[in-house]
């Protein structure tokens, strides 16, 4: 998966280049998509460097083997980002989680 697989993967989704970040909460990994999108006026990144914040995103998931596992995720849920809530999705790691969380 590529930065812009990602990007194009989220607009099907949602409609929306929505932000994604990772974050570690206690053992576990989460992929966020925030609700801040590339197309709002007052978004902190230019589409240059939100593509290149994706792609850094999408080198992390393919090095944790875990892209599949995010498209199917994103494709089945039914939640929305919305002001103030991220959606959520816990990556399994499988036996390798411990190289990664500190």
């Amino acid at each position: 998966m590529t930065g812009l697989e990602l990007c194009q993967l989220i607009r099907q989704k949602w409609g929306y280049a929505y932000d994604v970040q990772l974050r570690k909460v206690k053992d576990t990994i989460y992929l966020q998509v925030m609700w801040r999108y590339l197309e709002q006026v007052s978004f902190p990144l230019s589409e240059a460097e939100y593509l290149a914040h994706l792609e850094a995103i999408a080198n992390y998931l393919n090095a944790w083997g875990c892209e599949a596992q995010v498209q199917e995720q994103i494709e089945q849920t039914n939640k929305r980002p919305r002001l103030g809530y991220a959606v959520s999705f816990a990556l399994d790691l499988g036996d390798r989680a411990s190289e990664w969380i500190l």
